[in-house]
């Protein structure tokens, strides 16, 4: 996949072996095939790993884990639960916003755009890492699972200790096998809102992560996400 390869140096070592796998090859060879046959791709090849791109390994401090990428027009930019600016907050996110005022009284954003987390060391993996436009799931099982999984054992193996936000019973199966006795795993419900009130909400994710990273010496999160500058607002949709 060199050429649609754009990820932080801190990554490629611990990767490379992922990107010489066999499943990986495939990925690649059935993305052309997609590519070539017209179908529209989402996110585009350079932001595919946009999430390891903003967030060095050595400077992941917190783990949120989604499943696929949005698969509407301009909404997906590799970062799970995040949309690009101008786009309207999708419900989830709407939720975790909730959730995120009633945990710490921060105000909710106007916007979805979440790479303010993502360069403080939250790493905003999506499972599935492409998807089709206007197909939810269309590109499960084509590799990228394999590949995730990786990512996340080479964070659970971390000697400094990781929050883990695992929302929903996908997170929590992905990222089953992480030590709790290094790192925090906070485990609920998912903040879609067909789920989010049957635990989600009033979970707490936000200052419990912050308090064990405190605890540890490695500096609480700010969850505030700023206003966007003029001419990053974008066209809503």
């Amino acid at each position: 996949m060199s050429d649609t390869i754009k990820l932080h140096e801190s990554w490629r070592a611990p990767l490379a072996d992922q990107f010489e796998a066999p499943h990986m090859q495939g990925l690649k060879n059935f993305l052309r095939a997609e590519k070539a046959a017209g179908k529209r791709i989402f996110p585009k090849g350079s932001e595919y790993f946009r999430a390891l791109d903003l967030t060095p390994l050595d400077q992941v401090k917190a783990v949120i884990l989604g499943q696929d990428p949005y698969h509407g027009e301009g909404q997906a930019h590799g970062l799970c639960f995040s949309v690009q600016p101008g786009v309207r907050t999708p419900p989830s996110l709407v939720n975790i916003y909730k959730e995120m005022q009633a945990d710490l009284g921060i105000a909710r954003a106007s916007h979805g755009f979440l790479e303010h987390w993502a360069r403080q060391g939250v790493l905003l993996l999506n499972s599935v890492l492409t998807v089709e436009m206007g197909r939810a799931a269309s590109h499960q099982g084509k590799g990228w699972e394999l590949f995730t999984d990786a990512v996340v054992r080479i964070v659970a193996q971390k000697e400094e200790p990781v929050v883990f936000l695992l929302w929903g019973a996908y997170a929590q199966r992905k990222a089953g096998f992480v030590d709790q006795s290094r790192h925090l795993v906070i485990k609920s419900a998912h903040p879609s809102p067909l789920s989010a009130h049957n635990g989600f909400l009033g979970s707490r994710p936000f200052s419990r992560a912050n308090a064990f990273l405190e605890a540890k010496g490695r500096g609480a999160i700010d969850w505030a996400l700023p206003a966007l500058a003029v001419g990053q607002q974008g066209l809503s949709l």
